[in-house]
């Protein structure tokens, strides 16, 4: 585990999806803490009121549709230009698009994957020069359970939530020597909107499909009966310490990996089960491979 410092300084915070949920809860718990946050969001003109509430306490917010490919290089310009260095980005801004996997068309996989995974890559691309520079940063991407053992129905949200994942690994390996921190946290079921909120495939499934559990997710989306377990400002709160060192992040500051949500217990248990399952099943299977020395 690496260990990072953090200057002595209020940090920077730049939150993508900040418009309701936990990128709202997560802008005011940072504000109230007396760190500057730059909010963002698709369409702050839909929102005035948490506009002018952020903007009140000290905070902006800009326009950012993170599917632009564009807009995030744009922000960052517009923000070097009036000064600001960024210390802490947060990927959060998303959404799930239910459907099964067989009725998936290329293009909806794509806009998936354009949302939550390349948005958040050319923000990060973004922020890292600045990082470097001054040798200290926080990269913090929004996962969630999905991304290791989803549900069905969330096929296409799970693989572009596993991909952001699986280069956020590699990125710790790129830039750790760079006291920049990248932070994956695992979310289990908020108590926001997401989830109500979020498009399914049209149209019909196939007979085949009736009554499993993936149709059974599907209606209660249909039927606004979707309802998380976890309690999104508690979830804003425990990033905001992990990130900072304070609360349940102190002595952590070099823990990249934060899952919240109680049914996140289970399911990282579940992973760790079938990996050990795995080794003891085909482990002597794994090591058998090895190319004959001649």
């Amino acid at each position: 585990m690496s260990t990072y410092t953090k200057p002595n300084r209020p940090l920077t915070w730049l939150i993508t999806g900040c418009s309701s949920g936990l990128g709202l809860e997560l802008t005011r718990i940072v504000q109230a803490n007396g760190d500057k946050v730059i909010a963002t969001s698709r369409n702050p003109a839909r929102t005035p009121t948490l506009v002018d509430e952020i903007k009140r306490h000290g905070g902006e917010w800009h326009a950012l549709d993170v599917d632009n490919p564009s807009a995030p290089g744009e922000l960052l310009q517009t923000l070097t230009k009036s000064g600001h260095s960024i210390d802490v980005l947060v990927n959060n801004a998303g959404v799930i698009h239910f459907g099964l996997l067989e009725q998936f068309t290329d293009e909806g996989l794509r806009g998936q994957m354009e949302t939550l995974y390349f948005g958040p890559q050319r923000l990060i691309r973004a922020v890292l020069p600045g990082m470097r520079e001054q040798r200290f940063g926080v990269i913090v991407n929004i996962s969630s359970g999905a991304a290791l053992d989803g549900n069905g129905s969330m096929g296409a949200y799970a693989a572009a939530k596993a991909a952001l994942d699986a280069s956020t690994r590699v990125l710790a390996k790129e830039v750790s020597s760079f006291n920049i921190r990248p932070l994956t946290v695992w979310l289990g079921t908020l108590n926001t909107n997401i989830g109500n909120a979020s498009p399914i495939l049209p149209g019909p499934i196939p007979n085949d499909y009736r009554g499993s559990a993936a149709e059974q997710m599907m209606e209660a989306i249909k039927g606004r009966k979707f309802a998380g377990n976890g309690d999104k400002e508690k979830a804003a709160k425990a990033i905001y310490e992990v990130v900072v060192g304070k609360g349940a992040g102190a002595g952590r500051e070099g823990e990249r990996f934060l899952p919240l949500g109680s049914d996140m217990v289970s399911r990282v248990a579940l992973i760790r089960d079938q990996s050990d399952h795995a080794l003891q099943v085909f482990g002597d299977t794994a090591g058998s491979i090895a190319v004959e020395q001649r």
